[in-house]
């Protein structure tokens, strides 16, 4: 069972909304992001970024620096950039390019259902991480980045959802990424039927968010300790909701930057004892779970690894990025622990391939090793299990745009 809330959601005004929706700071190059805060006064990164020109700064993460993007908020609010619904409301997302749509709903999140576990989680959060967002939550009080969770799809919640993208949107833009972003905003009775329509969805799966969760679940657990009158809104968090069947799912392969002066013939070698090896007749992504394709020398591989080493039984031990790790990475390359190795890059498969091509030629790395996706049923048996999956596993379409729909915690 799945509890959500509906919210008065803080948002862009329509003559701003594309403005003011960014994408997360951390995904802009410093000198792009220097010239949007430079370029639009509007625009959401001036909360997350309040002292942008400023002589004199506050440390980065510190609550001084906290208190600033609060203050930025404000005046955001102040100014009439942003404004607040005056009823509670679930909201509509759609966001569309080349070919992938994808919809799904702005909701409160209970962090009850992520303490009990039925919100499943696939990855391990660092506690360091999390005492910075909690920190954070505290000082600013409101959730402008969701969290993408997916769920089981359900008729009464398609069909409503249905109805509303046949309808004309609240905002409609395209950002310059090509991708076009639609919002709606449900009714008051419509979006009580939606709450009461995911008490049937049995449980939701965190595709995207893991540390802004676990934070947000820290939170309310101090606020339970400390404030026993706190905001009701505190018990949930922001969270995206798509169905299962609309979230795309790419790989991260695998750069190295030695091979500790094992050449191209004696990787082959030894990899043919472990499964079949086979030269390609040129680029090309692994089409099937299991195969890894290899580049090095200037020479495309496929490599399929014999099925005794692999442990159906397992979740995470039939995933590609461990196997890769298990039968290669260790073994041969020494390399044990790829959070704190420094000879690995992680390159998302949403990369066009030329870019990791060139990058081998150049020397900059020595060799690639490329993997199949997993499925969304990969995900949500290792989460169903209780279990991690190896870091970079997936990367998860869509990315969201930050200040669309805001949570207050405050509220």
């Amino acid at each position: 069972m799945a509890n959500i809330r509906s919210f008065k959601g803080i948002r862009p005004v329509r003559s701003k909304v594309h403005l003011v929706a960014t994408r997360p700071y951390y995904s802009y190059k410093k000198n792009v992001l220097k010239a949007k805060l430079e370029d639009n006064p509007f625009t959401f990164l001036h909360i997350i970024n309040p002292e942008f020109g400023a002589q004199i700064k506050t440390k980065p993460n510190s609550t001084e620096r906290f208190l600033q993007v609060k203050q930025k908020f404000q005046q955001f609010l102040k100014e009439g950039i942003l404004l607040t619904d005056e009823q509670a409301h679930l909201y509509i997302y759609r966001q569309s390019r080349d070919g992938m749509i994808v919809s799904g709903f702005f909701a409160g999140v209970s962090v009850d259902d992520y303490l009990n576990g039925a919100i499943k989680i696939h990855e391990q959060t660092l506690t360091a991480r999390e005492d910075v967002f909690t920190n954070y939550l505290d000082t600013v009080g409101f959730n402008a980045e969701p969290v993408l969770l997916t769920y089981e799809g359900q008729a009464p919640i398609q069909q409503m959802l249905d109805t509303y993208l046949a309808s004309r949107p609240e905002y409609e833009f395209t950002t310059t990424d090509r991708i076009t972003h639609e919002v709606w905003v449900l009714s008051v009775p419509d979006s009580a039927q939606i709450c009461a329509a995911f008490q049937n969805v049995p449980a939701l799966y965190i595709a995207d968010g893991h540390h802004r969760s676990a934070s947000s679940a820290r939170y309310t657990q101090q606020l339970r300790a400390n404030k026993p009158n706190y905001p009701e809104a505190a018990d949930y968090f922001l969270g995206f909701l798509v169905d299962e069947k609309e979230v795309q799912i790419a790989a991260f392969h695998r750069l190295l930057k030695s091979t500790n002066g094992l050449d191209l013939k004696g990787l082959m070698a030894i990899l043919s004892n472990e499964g079949s090896i086979e030269k390609l007749a040129g680029p090309q992504l692994p089409e099937k779970k299991h195969d890894i394709h290899i580049y090095m020398e200037k020479t495309w591989l496929k490599f399929r690894p014999n099925l005794n080493f692999i442990n159906d039984q397992d979740p995470i031990e039939t995933l590609d990025s461990f196997i890769l790790s298990d039968l290669i990475l260790k073994p041969i390359f020494g390399i044990v622990d790829l959070k704190t190795s420094d000879q690995v890059e992680f390159v998302p498969g949403i990369e066009p391939l030329q870019k990791i091509i060139d990058t081998i030629d150049a020397n900059k790395f020595q060799v690639a090793f490329l993997l199949h996706p997993a499925s969304i049923n990969d995900v949500k048996k290792v989460a169903d299990a209780g279990l991690n999956m190896p870091p970079k596993s997936t990367w998860v379409e869509p990315k969201l745009r930050s200040g669309l729909a805001i949570y207050s915690l405050e509220a």
